[in-house]
């Protein structure tokens, strides 16, 4: 029996060297952490329990039947974050350069299959130089099985993806297809073809980092959600944003213990809004200000920044929030603000999110670059996601609502259920100066009279009373009791139950 157990402990400790010492300290060397230093920090201590320690390839081609290294370049299982279960893989760029082969793949689809079937959340650690090129087509056919994994599991668990290496060619693919995606500054990078394939094809020179860096993919791709200093930043914070998610997608989000009144009244929000109606003022600040503790997980923060997405708490509970943000193209919306928020407005609807809507926004923007950019169907993308939610939604306005774009951000009219505004909210078609010379076009030579004709318009239409007469905003609320006003609402709205007709499923429009 000891002859036994000793041979099992030599076998774990082979697993746990991985590609071994000399490896081990490149990867140091690079300010990497190795696969298991990295799920160390992401778990729970202890309790990590992991599978398929001892899974070896089976490719005899080009000589890979003389070199075998237990658990071949992932390392998969189990354990907790905060106490909730997590299923997670960490691949291993010491064995084989992380590289996916047939046998890497089916250890990454054990545990997915394992996560939707126990109903928690799939955590990927990527490191990879990508397919294994000397298993050919099975290295194919293993990202396969795994890019259909993340299609299965797409709105029944969270799948979050960390870059934290190289990630190229097929292996993009399944990050891609997860829910959020973070990186690690000037060590992680991704693209579909690298830097020599890019100057052999259109003869342009470009750098690992300036083609998929982590600055590129969170300011000008957004394929990025977040990106950090290093890895025990990003692990660290992974396991933030973890505490805001529910487990899978029949569970409400969890409710944590606050030390922060709902009732909480903030003067500061009564001069919020600038007197000048076209003078900026940052809608972070309300954000922050409604959150329990000042607590707010930014999605996207680097990407299409006229609109902000994140996590909040508010009596313990998970709110997502998307909130137009005046310091940026006056909160306007556009083409890359209406994918970005749709995307998270489609995942808080997935995962039983209630959303909290904070509204500033002139319209759309105008431009030839815009139009032919498609922002018809990129702002419809928003309208859409919006108008299927069918998670508790509250909305605010606080200044500008003007045109479509009122609307789209989350109105009463696509089935918002508790739509509140500001004494200093102005709902209507468009803008006094852009109405006046409308309606008004045959007295655009006399300035006076264009002027009083604005000042009759505003005093009209820029206030929040004529849409609250229609009963198209419940109520009109102060500024500084809005945290109390929305906790209300939705504590209100816990018991909803809304749904939408059956179908086979919607035809969004991408």
């Amino acid at each position: 029996m000891k002859a036994v157990l000793e041979e099992l402990e030599s076998r774990r400790a082979q697993a746990r060297l991985g590609g071994g010492a000399k490896r081990i300290e490149s990867q140091h060397a690079k300010g990497k952490l190795t696969a298991r230093e990295r799920l160390e920090l992401l778990l729970d201590e202890g309790s990590f329990e992991e599978y398929d320690a001892y899974v070896l390839h089976r490719s005899h081609d080009f000589g890979m039947e003389q070199s075998t290294i237990p658990g071949d370049g992932v390392v998969t299982g189990w354990g907790t974050i905060n106490g909730r279960p997590v299923y997670v893989f960490s691949q291993d760029f010491t064995v084989f350069g992380g590289s996916l082969s047939e046998t890497h793949a089916q250890k990454i689809c054990k545990i997915m299959d394992m996560a939707v079937r126990n109903g928690a959340p799939v955590i990927g650690l990527n490191d990879s130089g990508g397919a294994r090129i000397q298993e050919g087509v099975g290295s194919l056919a293993g990202y396969a099985d795994v890019f259909l994994r993340n299609v299965m599991a797409s709105g029944v668990v969270p799948q979050i993806s960390v870059i934290m290496g190289p990630c190229a060619g097929g292996a993009v693919y399944s990050p891609a297809m997860t829910d959020f995606i973070f990186m690690v500054r000037d060590s992680s990078y991704m693209f579909v073809t690298g830097p020599d394939v890019v100057k052999t094809v259109t003869n342009e020179t470009v750098t690992q980092e300036e083609l998929g860096g982590a600055r590129t993919h969170t300011t000008k791709s957004s394929v990025a959600d977040g990106a950090f200093e290093n890895d025990v930043e990003t692990l660290f914070q992974i396991r933030r944003l973890f505490d805001f998610l529910p487990l899978n997608n029949r569970e409400k989000p969890p409710v944590r213990p606050v030390n922060d009144v709902p009732d909480r009244l903030d003067n500061a929000l009564d001069t919020l809004i600038p007197e000048n109606p076209n003078t900026p003022y940052d809608m972070r600040e309300l954000v922050l200000s409604l959150a329990d503790e000042g607590d707010f997980f930014e999605i996207q923060q680097d990407f299409a920044k006229n609109i902000l997405t994140g996590f909040i708490r508010m009596e313990g509970s998970t709110v997502g929030v998307v909130a137009n943000q005046p310091l940026v193209l006056a909160g306007c919306l556009d083409i890359e603000s209406s994918r970005k928020a749709a995307r998270f407005v489609r995942f808080c609807d997935a995962f039983n999110i209630p959303i909290l809507t904070l509204v500033d926004v002139p319209g759309f923007l105008p431009g030839v670059a815009q139009e032919h950019g498609g922002v018809i169907k990129h702002g419809a993308k928003l309208l859409f996601a919006f108008a299927e939610a069918t998670v508790p939604k509250v909305t605010v306005i606080t200044r500008k609502a003007y045109g479509g774009a009122y609307d789209v951000m989350s109105s009463k009219h696509i089935r918002g259920d508790v739509n509140y505004a500001w004494p200093t909210a102005e709902i209507a078609v468009m803008g006094a100066k852009g109405a006046t010379e409308i309606l008004y076009r045959s007295e655009l030579g006399d300035k006076d009279k264009i002027a009083a004709r604005a000042k009759e318009y505003e005093d009209r239409f820029a206030n929040p009373f004529v849409a609250a007469q229609r009963g198209f905003i419940d109520e009109v609320i102060n500024p500084h009791s809005t945290r109390r006003r929305v906790a209300r609402a939705f504590a209100a709205l816990r018991t909803k139950k809304l749904e939408n007709p059956w179908r086979k499923h919607d035809n969004l429009p991408l």
